[in-house]
């Protein structure tokens, strides 16, 4: 029997209090039945996350910033190693608490709109091409290729949902026909149909008038309908409460309960369906509705092996966890996620002109600002000041000053305003280069505080650093030094360096993971070179936001904003290095998709990895006003190696979806364009090399 016929079996020898007692995240055990009490909770969105020691990768913006699906999958995978030997090791501990299980709710494919989005840094950015194609990959990678899943995939959350945090309980997301088909949905869908996803978690706020976690528009006509989906659905932590709070669709949490069942929503992360047998005393929900989503929920436990003798999972213990192999992983990820933004000559630093190097800043000697929101706990975190001092303790003395608080306006309680500032400056004066580490952290941007959490933080409120770093950056800027500006934070700041001729390199490093500082110092220095590009849009401080609340892709993200008001481009990011791209080719294919080639040649003398980026503008009405992403490649090259490299479009790039949310074929003539940026003029201002370009009919 497959694991849906064992779970039908097993619930059919469950009396009602017992299904409705395994629809809730923490399910009881089921002692006559032989089954073990189980936790849903879990996350790993960038390492096995909350329950201990696990590997710690950069955040997941900054995993995007590798555009490189094969390597996010090796990633994932490395999550489901570690929670499942953390899984066998609380198991035999009889620790079955929450965070411990194998049903991970991981990733979030929510597109970053809205720089503001304090959870944006849990996303893979502002595409819906690149959000698609990491999510799949990702999502194969936690859940394995064995006949029994290595972990579960929850993706999240269903649908159209990224702020503002605040109002999330209660906020009503209009969304148009043709943003919800062309940018909010195809990375769910793909989630669904590509990568056998086996969980959904529906957002906390409403859809265009319906409640996420009880939208028949969603559950019901997209996900059970067009796609088919037979897995679960799972509630984000005590939004079906939110009906009745919030909403203001039921009038209490029975009525919200019910609701949520009817339509579909299996599994209740909180406490609302401990109501459910009230409902069913009242006649609001039946017998097979309830035994429907019991059937679904044990299915997973079946396919995860959690009643079976024996799995190939179960010799994953203490050596498959925070493993030197791990740790190495985790450090070429950090060093590909950092995007070089502005290099004059400056970097790479050589050792022989650098005597003495002034480390400054907040985020100088911070391990929170490693490791970003839904984190584990590594055993191994370096800093930047730690990498630095590491990286060049045989030539060069290192100088260290916090400078300012992250955000408060002095470090010391009893001291005066900015005490800090002074000690900075005669650092720097002091120093051959300065490296200002600036930027934000958990406690800053992230997630709201909530039940389900431990976060204090939430959105932005502008795109400029606090007021405390400005002072910073301004004060050492006076002292005329070489700055490098390293930025950690989740998304779009403008630390605005051009006021200062002397900040010569402005390096992005999102929140690194736990082996960020030894990156960052060997990108300073040249052990390798940058190749990280930006999965979302850089913005002035200045730039006039539409609305927050405001769903419509109108002025948003790099497919329809306004290039004037854009600090740095969607897929910007310089290198040591310099590359050629020539002889772009395409051909159609019997089956529709297109099969391009490029000739890509590192044209210097400095061994590179580059992000070829395919991008596609084609003409006719309700197609973006921009050059889209439609393809990728992480290439490694040798200096003044070429080499060909083969993308493929799938036909069903070739499409536009009209206003009623309708995606129809487009042909006629089409424009492709090969290079390692965007093909705009900003990129190219920026640094970026020319593209190859194409011009072709369909």
């Amino acid at each position: 029997m497959n694991a849906r016929q064992r779970a039908q079996e097993l619930v059919e020898r469950m009396n009602l209090p017992q299904m409705m007692s395994q629809l809730r995240h923490d399910a009881p055990a089921i002692e006559s039945l032989g089954i073990p009490a189980y936790n849903w909770w879990n996350e790993g969105l960038h390492g096995a996350a909350r329950s201990g020691t696990a590997t710690v990768f950069p955040q997941a913006i900054g995993l995007a910033s590798l555009f490189d699906p094969e390597f996010i999958s090796s990633i994932a995978s490395v999550v489901s190693t570690e929670q499942r030997a953390k899984y066998n090791l609380y198991k035999a501990e009889g620790d079955r608490d929450i965070y411990k299980g194998l049903t991970v709710w991981s990733p979030n494919v929510n597109i970053f709109r809205d720089p503001r989005w304090g959870r944006g840094q849990e996303t893979f950015g502002e595409d819906p091409y690149l959000t698609e194609r990491l999510a799949v990959a990702f999502i194969k990678g936690l859940q394995g290729e064995e006949s029994v899943l290595k972990t579960a995939s929850c993706v999240k959350h269903f649908a159209a949902h990224s702020g503002p945090e605040p109002l999330r309980h209660g906020f009503n997301a209009v969304v148009s026909k043709k943003d919800l088909e062309e940018t909010y949905l195809p990375a769910f869908e793909a989630a669904v149909k590509e990568a056998m996803v086996d969980a959904v978690m529906g957002a906390y706020s409403a859809l265009n008038g319906e409640p996420c976690c009880a939208s028949s528009f969603l559950m019901e006509h997209k996900l059970r309908g067009e796609w088919g989906f037979e897995g679960m659905y799972i509630s984000d932590c005590w939004a079906i409460r939110d009906f009745h709070l919030n909403h203001k669709v039921t009038k209490g949490e029975e009525e919200s309960a019910a609701l949520a069942l009817k339509r579909g929503c299996d599994l209740a992360c909180g406490c609302e369906y401990q109501s459910l047998d009230k409902a069913f005393q009242k006649g609001l929900i039946s017998r097979e509705e309830i035994k429907q989503a019991a059937v679904r929920v044990m299915t997973t436990r079946f396919k995860l092996g959690q009643f079976d003798r024996a799995t190939v999972y179960d010799n994953l213990g203490l050596e498959s966890l925070d493993s030197e192999e791990h740790a190495l992983l985790s450090y070429e990820a950090s060093c590909r996620s950092l995007v070089l933004l502005k290099n004059d000559g400056l970097l790479p630093l050589r050792k022989k002109d650098v005597g003495s190097i002034a480390v400054i800043g907040p985020n100088a000697d911070s391990t929170q600002a490693l490791w970003g929101n839904y984190h584990g706990t590594s055993s191994r975190y370096v800093t930047i000041l730690e990498g630095l001092r590491e990286y060049t303790q045989e030539y060069a003395r290192i100088l260290y000053s916090e400078g300012s608080g992250l955000t408060k306006n002095k470090v010391e309680r009893l001291a005066k305003e900015d005490d800090r500032l002074s000690e900075a400056v005669f650092m720097a004066k002091a120093s051959d280069v300065v490296v200002l580490c600036l930027g934000l952290n958990e406690t800053v941007e992230g997630e709201m505080h909530d039940d389900g959490n431990g976060g204090w933080a939430g959105d932005k409120d502008d795109l400029r650093l606090p007021l405390c770093q400005r002072k910073l950056l301004k004060a050492v800027a006076r002292t005329g030094k070489p700055i490098i500006v390293v930025l950690l934070s989740g998304g779009s700041l403008d630390p605005e360096i051009e006021q200062y001729s002397n900040v010569r390199a402005l390096i992005q490093g999102w929140y690194p993971g736990q082996e960020g500082g030894r990156a960052i110092a060997h990108l300073l220095f040249g052990a390798f070179s940058p190749s990280g590009k930006l999965p979302v849009t850089f913005y002035k401080a200045e730039a006039v936001l539409p609305a927050f609340t405001d769903y419509s892709l109108n002025r948003r993200t790099y497919r329809y904003c306004d290039h004037c008001d854009v600090l740095y481009p969607f897929g910007f990011g310089l290198s040591y290095a310099s590359f050629s791209f020539d002889g772009l080719q395409a051909k159609e294919t019997d089956e529709g998709d297109v099969e391009v080639a490029v000739s890509v040649r590192n044209t210097s003398s400095i061994a590179s990895r580059t992000v070829v980026q395919l991008y596609l503008k084609m003409e006719g009405p309700d197609l973006p006003p921009h050059p889209v992403l439609c393809g990728m490649s992480s290439v490694l090259l040798q200096g003044d190696e070429e080499k060909l490299v083969h993308l493929r479009i799938e036909k069903r790039r070739f499409t536009a979806v009209d206003t009623e949310g309708i995606r129809h074929t487009v042909s006629g003539p089409y424009t492709l364009y090969a290079g390692s940026s965007q093909p705009d003029e900003k990129s190219l201002m920026l640094g970026a090399d020319k593209p190859a370009v194409l011009r072709c009919i369909r």
